[in-house]
């Protein structure tokens, strides 16, 4: 049965690279977002808010000119709860209106909301989080970027009653990383469907490494409001040390902020990619080098290996955020076996392919959706 999607929202092009491939599988399907901000992603419209308070009235009346183009589709897939730059009682009027005027409204898991702030203070669902090591505050706490990003409204009663009504008038929900599937099944949310990360295989060359190379290249890319959450700034710590300790035999590449397209045209270039250190499962950013042969310093637990049945090629190289000096020695470890990188690359490939490639992230949706009806 062929259907039509509407995409409220985006986040690190995972909507827009779903959409695509809905497409080629003969659905029809529309984004509408700010195109990733920065990231500057593909979307059908585009949905900017600008500074100020004329750009926020010409963000509102942009949306309101376009809500006739958001009747009147089979399924609206949210982009989690903020999925427009609205505060969270605009956002449920619009989200009541969506409700009203199409078919099933279906919530995206894919960043910070409300479900996955608890899970990560509950001190049981995980052993650490972007908000806890352990039984102790991870640095992201009390920094300037977490009081810039006002994360302590996640736990005001405005937001929880605003998401928990999302959650009472939603058919489903689907989750990008196996942390957010573990937040949803601690409320036992149900129906509740794993889909991941849609990765274009297609559009990202492979390009595999014939011989060992002199040097490893290092690629690290910075969100400057977003470099404590991730646990980039301990990466650049960390990188930056091993190069002085292995000037000959590494290089590093730090860019910040670049728009998708020359993002990952600039990574291709690497032989590793950092990504984050507080993460169970790889994210878009580790998944994009992997595609093309990239060797990827992520989070990759045997939590999240289980989980998707991946019992062989286990090719991300996982840091543990708990451990003094495992970064270093992990950053070590590759360069003192880069004769290593051809085959290991091969495998961050293969893997991509097997669990991320659009076509099998696709239908895991499609077979999500179809099981609603």
């Amino acid at each position: 049965m062929k259907m039509k999607i509407l995409f409220a929202g985006d986040a690190s092009n995972l909507h827009n690279t779903l959409a695509h491939q809905l497409r080629q599988m003969g659905h029809e399907a529309m984004v509408v977002s700010d195109g990733s901000r920065w990231m500057r992603t593909g979307c059908d419209i585009r949905l900017e808010r600008k500074p100020g308070r004329w750009g926020a009235m010409k963000y509102v009346a942009d949306i309101l000119c376009h809500l006739p183009r958001m009747r009147g589709y089979d399924v609206v897939q949210l982009a989690g709860s903020i999925f427009f730059s609205l505060r969270p009682e605009r956002l449920r009027y619009l989200f009541d209106y969506l409700r009203r005027h199409n078919g099933r409204v279906v919530y995206s898991a894919l960043g910070t909301d409300v479900t996955y702030y608890d899970a990560c203070h509950d001190g049981h669902t995980y052993r650490y989080s972007d908000y806890r090591l352990g039984d102790k505050p991870s640095p992201y706490v009390g920094s300037d970027e977490y009081r810039a990003q006002e994360q302590d409204n996640w736990r005001q009663p405005f937001m929880r009653r605003y998401h928990n009504h999302l959650l009472d008038h939603i058919d489903g929900a689907t989750t990008a990383l196996w942390e957010y599937d573990a937040a949803y099944r601690t409320i036992g949310f149900k129906p509740l469907a794993y889909i991941g990360i849609p990765i274009d295989t297609d559009a990202l060359h492979f390009r595999p490494l014939e011989h060992e190379p002199e040097r490893v290249r290092f690629f690290l890319g910075l969100q400057s409001d977003r470099t404590v959450i991730k646990g980039t700034d301990r990466l650049l710590e960390a990188l930056r040390r091993v190069h002085d300790r292995y000037p000959t035999l590494c290089e590093m590449d730090v860019v910040e902020r670049l728009p998708y397209d020359e993002y990952v045209t600039r990574m291709s270039r690497a032989h590793v990619i950092l990504d984050q250190i507080y993460s169970y499962t790889p994210a878009t950013n580790a998944l994009l080098g992997m595609a093309q042969g990239l060797i990827a310093v992520s989070g990759a637990e045997p939590e999240y290996y289980d989980f998707i049945g991946e019992r062989d090629n286990r090719p991300i190289v996982n840091i543990d955020p708990t451990a003094e000096g495992d970064i270093d020695a992990k950053l070590e470890q590759i360069i003192r076996q880069k004769a290593q990188l051809p085959e290991w690359g091969r495998h961050s490939r293969e893997f991509v392919e097997k669990h991320n490639a659009a076509p099998v992230v696709a239908q895991r949706y499609v077979d999500f959706l179809q099981s609603l009806a």
